[in-house]
C-alpha cells in the first residue's frame, strides 16, 4: 500500500507540472495530440475531442504531446507555429505549475502543522556560539545576508557552506545585533557546528503569516535544490548520491513507516506533504536547466531564437531535443540502477 501512495505521489506531481503545458497550450490554440500519465507502452487511452489521454506503463513521466513540437507541421495550430511568447508561455508553464503546487502544499502544511522559528532555547558550553556572545532566547535573523525564517535554515546552511565564518545578526529583546561565528567540526556527526539548540515549540500565525512562510518553505526548498546541485558540479558529492524514481519512492517509503511508528496517520500525511514540496520544487527547478530536451533547454532556444530573430529550424531541433532526451535516459538508467543497488543490494 506503502508503494502504491508513494507512486501516486510521484505521479501527481508530474502530472500537474504537464497540466501546466497543456492548459496553456489550450489557451493559446494549440492542438495537443495527446495528454500521457507514463512512459513507455500505452495501457490505455481515452480519445476527448482531439486529444487522447491515456496511461503508459511506466508510472514516472508524463508528457503534454502537441502538433508540431519537434517536427515540421502544416497546422495553424501547431505548436511550431505559434508566436515565440506562446511558445515560451506553454514551455514555462510546466515549471510554473510545479512551484505553484509546491506554494499550495506548503500553505496548508504551516497552517496545519505551523513551523520551527530560528529562536535559541538553549547555548552548547563552549561552543562558538556561546564565545560569540549568543544566549537562550535570541532569535537569528541573518547568516551573511541570508534571511532566517525556519530554524531548519540554520543546519542547512551551515551544511552547504561547511566551516564558513557566518557574519549574525540576531534579535534580543526586540533589539538587533550583529556578531560573527566560525563553526567547529563535530566529530561525531562529521558536521559543522555553531552549538545551539533551537525551541520545541511550533508557531503558526495568522492567515497572512501562513501564506507569507508558505512562500519562504517553497524558497527553502528551491534553495536545498540549488545547493545541492553546486554540490554535485563541484564534485562535492557524485551521480551515485542522486535519487531517481526508485530512490524516491523507496525513500517515501520508509518516511511512511517512521511516521506510522512515531505518530500514526497523521505524521504520515503531514511529512509525505513535506516530501511533496521538496519534490515538485525540485522538478520544477530540474525542468528550468538549460538542458537539451529539459523545459529550460527548450527556453534557451527560445532566447537564441529572440536574439537573432530567426527560427530554428523545427528538425534540427527536434534532433537536439532528441540527443538531450536521450542522454537523459542514460542518465535515468543509471541512477535507478544505483537507486536499485543502493537500496535493495
Amino acid at each position: 500500500m506503502k508503494i502504491i501512495i508513494a507512486i501516486l505521489i510521484f505521479s501527481f506531481i508530474v502530472l500537474f507540472h504537464e497540466l501546466g503545458h497543456f492548459l496553456v497550450a489550450k489557451k493559446c490554440n494549440v492542438k495537443v495530440n495527446e495528454f500521457m500519465l507514463g512512459l513507455g507502452p500505452k495501457l490505455f487511452g481515452i480519445k476527448k475531442g482531439e486529444t487522447e489521454y491515456s496511461i503508459h506503463l511506466l508510472p514516472f513521466g508524463g508528457a503534454c504531446a502537441m502538433e508540431g513540437e519537434d517536427e515540421a507541421s502544416d497546422d495553424e495550430r501547431a505548436f511550431g507555429n505559434k508566436p515565440l511568447w506562446q511558445r515560451f508561455l506553454i514551455v514555462f508553464a510546466g515549471p510554473f505549475f510545479n512551484f505553484i503546487l509546491a506554494y499550495i502544499i506548503a500553505v496548508i502544511l504551516i497552517g496545519v502543522a505551523g513551523y520551527y522559528a530560528p529562536d535559541i532555547s538553549e547555548v552548547v558550553e563552549g561552543s562558538p556560539a556561546e564565545e560569540a556572545g549568543l544566549e537562550a532566547g535570541d532569535t537569528l535573523v541573518s547568516f551573511n545576508g541570508f534571511k532566517l525564517h525556519f530554524y531548519k535554515e540554520i543546519s542547512v546552511y551551515t551544511y552547504f557552506h561547511p566551516g564558513e565564518a557566518l557574519d549574525i545578526v540576531y534579535e534580543r529583546n526586540g533589539e538587533k545585533k550583529e556578531t560573527t561565528v566560525t563553526p567547529e567540526l563535530d566529530e561525531e556527526s562529521g558536521r559543522y557546528l555553531i552549538g545551539v539548540i533551537g525551541t520545541s515549540d511550533l508557531v503558526k500565525g495568522n492567515p497572512i503569516q501562513v501564506l507569507e512562510n508558505g512562500f519562504h518553505e517553497m524558497r527553502y526548498q528551491i534553495y536545498v535544490v540549488f545547493q545541492s546541485l553546486r554540490f554535485l558540479f563541484t564534485g562535492k558529492v557524485s551521480v551515485r548520491d542522486m535519487s531517481g524514481p526508485v530512490g524516491i519512492v523507496k525513500v517515501m517509503s520508509d518516511t511512511y513507516d517512521e511516521s506510522m511508528a512515531d505518530g500514526g496517520v497523521y505524521y504520515v500525511v503531514l511529512n509525505l506533504m513535506n516530501f511533496m514540496v521538496l519534490l515538485s520544487a525540485n522538478l520544477g527547478v530540474m525542468n528550468l536547466l538549460p538542458f537539451p530536451a529539459l523545459d529550460g533547454g527548450r527556453i534557451l532556444l527560445f532566447i537564441i531564437e529572440g536574439i537573432r530573430r530567426k527560427k530554428m529550424s523545427p528538425e534540427i531541433e527536434g534532433k537536439i531535443n532528441f540527443v538531450g532526451l536521450a542522454l537523459l535516459m542514460v542518465l535515468m538508467v543509471v541512477v535507478m540502477v544505483s537507486d536499485i543497488f543502493k537500496f535493495f543490494g
